[in-house]
């Protein structure tokens, strides 16, 4: 039995978030825009629920997994990368799954890649037979190249990945890679992609039956309500009606137009639109019979 199922009943529900770093700012506004407030304690690292009975533990990235598998709390924001590479590394010593990923938070965005030294040919994966390969995610790492066939040495670190090639500890690295600029400042280049990751909100393999369940479910109804919409603009406008299916083309990304009351012999139109809404794409919408264009930002959306 699992230490979540151990875990005594609460009725207040704790999520667990980065103190610092690139997903910290952003998961307290996601957050936030799910109409949660809190009271901060002094030490900073647990912020009590006023608004609802939600609570925020602010902790290491590397944390988050291990306290949801142990019970301490309920959800957590944390990378793709941090929580895949804990489940692989408890799999290969026998552990079951404690925790999962429920939903992507559309941020943090970066890659797990290979990475070999500039003035390396990369013709494939063959490559890397009887290589070096120094990264942060050697359960990651292991799984890919045990599922290719492929017999390297993983050489674990914990930070400064990048410069193990130089030093002559490995001769090639895999680790995040976001812009690139820390690759090619180590003259190194991308290979392979093993894994795209993303800020998830990851939680329990099992949900609890008290009270924290309704509040979980309310929560992500309204985190799916808040990330739907985070790129989406209402589109308001009005046509003939001769020119709707040629405009409808026009917006391949959108949800089908909703038509309003008549007004003076045109349609009023609206939709909601998931793409880039460029000026292009504005005029090209006015050249094929779109009058009034108007574009809305949109904060939630429970539909």
């Amino acid at each position: 039995m699992s230490a979540t199922q151990n875990a005594p009943a609460r009725d207040r529900l704790r999520i667990a978030i980065q103190k610092n770093g690139r997903l910290a700012e952003p998961a307290r506004s996601l957050l936030t825009a799910c109409g949660l407030s809190w009271r901060q304690s002094r030490d900073k690292l647990f912020c009590y629920g006023e608004s609802l009975p939600v609570d925020l533990l602010l902790v290491r990235d590397d944390d988050i997994p291990g306290l949801i598998a142990d019970g301490v709390c309920d959800f957590g924001i944390v990378g793709r990368n941090e929580l895949d590479e804990q489940g692989a590394a408890r799999r290969r010593i026998g552990l079951p799954d404690a925790y999962q990923a429920l939903r992507g938070l559309n941020f943090g965005q970066c890659r797990l890649m290979l990475a070999v030294p500039e003035e390396w040919e990369w013709t494939g994966v063959e490559q890397l037979a009887g290589k070096r390969i120094a990264t942060s995610y050697p359960a990651i790492l292991a799984d890919w190249l045990a599922a290719r066939g492929v017999d390297a040495q993983v050489v674990e670190l914990s930070g400064s990945v990048e410069i193990a090639p130089r030093l002559g500890t490995a001769d090639l690295i895999c680790d995040l890679v976001s812009s690139g600029a820390t690759l090619a400042a180590n003259q190194l280049k991308p290979v392979e992609t093993l894994l795209e990751s993303e800020a998830v909100l990851a939680g329990p393999v099992k949900t609890p039956d008290d009270a924290r369940a309704g509040l979980m479910a309310m929560l992500l109804r309204r985190l799916d309500g808040v990330v739907k919409v985070q790129d989406s603009k209402l589109l308001m406008f009005r046509a003939a009606l001769d020119r709707v299916s040629e405009l409808t083309r026009l917006l391949p990304d959108a949800d089908p137009l909703v038509q309003l009351p008549d007004d003076g012999g045109h349609l009023r139109l609206q939709t909601m639109c998931h793409g880039a809404l460029t000026w292009q794409r504005l005029e090209d919408l006015e050249r094929a019979g779109a009058q009034g264009l108007m574009v809305l930002s949109v904060e939630r959306s429970l539909a």
